[in-house]
């Protein structure tokens, strides 16, 4: 008689781990989804952050404000239009915004016996022609064609000065970059939890600090200063709720925790339309965040942290906690846990591992150059179709709404069909929507935003795509290194991604598209040169990425053969 017995099913074969336990007292049972649940509220209370200024920094339609105007208009009874036909220069010409919005007639309009039919007929050296009239700057402030006030309406951030806007922006993503290290470090050397509480207290204060700004320089001051914590808190959120869940269930709990992130997009738009406000808006968004340091008392630290902190004691009770709250019973025999990573050689990452060997390299500048192109798009596409678009509002509702299917896309897909060809698909889909958008005229809207809300879903798919196959590409040793290096590139994308819309827009409003769209092809093409990680077990050494892409596993063969040693030595 012969019969088998695997390495699983023998108990004390090995130390159990964390992932071992959970499969007993459950994976995403009710104690995580609860946890998950509360984790949410933080990924959806990021949107204001990384997309806030769409309607922080909004541009109205403006002109120079030009003394007496007002006054003329008013004793000859025009309308609006008449007064802007008028006294505003190439008014109502395509193509000359600029002198439109940023210069007036150099002319006195208080001057008497000035003609309400044609008052600019008594100015000398008139004939007809406009442009013989000398133009100044808006020495005298602007008019803004709106109900509401933004960063640009209150210190006038336009013209010559609406390269500021852009800083504004790009000022949070290099808060995002700086703080994207230090903040690693915190809840590697601190813990989970403590590094979630303390970002968001700070997050939270700095985002009041900018709705109480004095000046432009002290509300860049504190937009910097929260985006240095603000990533690093919904980042630690991601960690968290991804290392108390079951292994089976931690890339559809990451995905959904993006999604949360989504319903934050629907819930900023609804509410930025109540309040067109952008000081009350700030704080209608940020005041709540101090809710969340309620997660002090709510959520438990890792356990998997405190294992690697050789605090085990501590962990078990954790572990208890989950199994009670499940209504399980931790298994007698699993008196000790220890993580996965102990039991092979210990080796120090560093920077030269990422680039020292030739599919490393190749990895690590793809996955860079993915990073920063997602990134760029990602937010580049929302803020051109803001710019663009005849109502912001319902454009941004539209945009969003289409990120729920593409999360769906991607859970339905990724262990079907794999991750290379989805992702490349997604991302080709990006850069040709992109192309697209840039040749359907102005007056087809409703076209033009539709191919924009399908390019949204293509970038939306290929960013949440890039966060875990990153992790499934560099060797354990190095993985933590290798997601910090390249996911940076992903800041440095948003710190570009303002410069390029607002300043290329100048130059021809559809050129940030083109480039959109040539760096969306490219990073689609990269992305087919990258193995193919379904089905294979995460790499544990440089030797097992150099070999992903084969056919076949190396390791897994190893396995197989160490298993087959066991039943054999199992056979009667």
């Amino acid at each position: 008689e012969t019969w088998l017995v695997t390495i699983s099913e023998l108990p004390y074969a090995k130390m159990p781990t964390l992932d071992d336990i959970l499969e007993h007292i459950g994976e995403f049972d009710l104690f995580q989804k609860q946890v998950f649940f509360v984790l949410c509220f933080m990924s959806a209370a990021f949107t204001p952050i990384y997309v806030g200024v769409i309607f922080l920094g909004f541009t109205p339609e403006h002109h120079c404000l030009s003394p007496g105007v007002a006054e003329l208009s008013s004793r000859c009874g025009w309308s609006l239009e008449e007064e802007l036909n008028y006294t505003v220069p190439e008014q109502g010409r395509r193509g000359e915004s600029f002198s439109s919005r940023c210069r007036r007639y150099n002319v006195d309009w208080n001057t008497t016996g000035l003609s309400c039919i044609n008052p600019l007929e008594n100015f000398t050296g008139y004939y007809g022609n406009r442009s013989s009239i000398p133009l100044t700057h808006c020495q005298d402030g602007w008019v803004y064609d709106s109900s509401g006030s933004s960063i640009v309406t209150e210190f006038n951030l336009v013209c010559e000065d609406s390269w500021k806007v852009d800083l504004f922006q790009s000022c949070v993503n290099a808060g995002f970059f700086f703080g994207s290290i230090y903040v690693g470090y915190i809840a590697d050397r601190f813990g989970r939890k403590l590094c979630l509480v303390v970002t968001i207290l700070l997050s939270a204060t700095s985002g009041v600090l900018v709705a109480f700004a004095p000046s432009y320089l002290w509300m860049v001051i504190f937009r910097f200063l929260q985006g240095l914590v603000s990533k690093g808190s919904w980042t630690a959120g991601y960690i968290l709720i991804t290392e108390i869940v079951g292994p089976s269930h931690r890339k559809t709990v990451g995905i959904l925790y993006q999604v949360a992130f989504t319903v934050g997009l629907l819930l900023l738009d609804g509410v930025a339309y109540a309040i067109p406000h952008w000081r009350w808006l700030q704080l209608t968004v940020t005041l709540p965040c101090f809710l969340l340091l309620l997660y002090y008392w709510c959520l438990p630290e890792s356990p998997r942290w405190l294992i690697s902190q050789k605090q085990n004691d501590k962990a078990m009770k954790i572990v208890d906690y989950i199994a009670k709250k499940n209504g399980k019973k931790l298994p007698a025999h699993f008196q000790n846990i220890n993580l996965e990573e102990d039991d092979g050689e210990k080796r120090s990452p560093s920077f030269t591992d990422l680039v020292r060997t030739p599919q490393m390299r190749k990895h690590t500048f793809i996955l860079m150059y993915n990073w920063l192109a997602s990134s760029l798009q990602y937010q580049g596409l929302i803020m051109h179709m803001a710019m663009a678009g005849e109502d912001m509002y319902l454009d941004f509702f539209y945009s969003a709404l289409v990120e729920f299917p593409a999360a769906f896309i991607i859970l339905l897909t990724i262990n079907r069909i794999g991750r290379r060809y989805p992702w490349a698909v997604a991302t080709l889909v990006a850069g040709v929507a992109c192309l697209i958008m840039a040749l359907i005229p102005e007056d087809i809207h409703w076209l033009k935003v539709t191919v924009g809300c399908i390019g949204r879903m293509g970038i939306t798919m290929s960013i949440e795509m890039v966060c875990f196959v990153n992790t499934e590409l560099y060797p354990t040793f190095l993985r933590n290194l290798g997601v910090m290096v390249c996911s940076s590139f992903c800041d440095v994308g948003g710190i570009l991604a303002p410069f390029m819309v607002y300043r290329l827009a100048e130059i021809w409003h559809e050129l940030p598209l083109i480039v959109f769209a040539v760096v969306g092809l490219i990073a689609g093409g990269l992305v087919v040169l990258l193995p193919e990680t379904k089905g294979k077990t995460l790499p544990e050494t440089i030797e097992d990425v150099e070999n992903l892409h084969r056919q076949e596993n190396p390791r897994e063969k190893i396995i197989y053969l160490h298993v087959q040693t066991q039943e054999v030595a199992c056979s009667k």
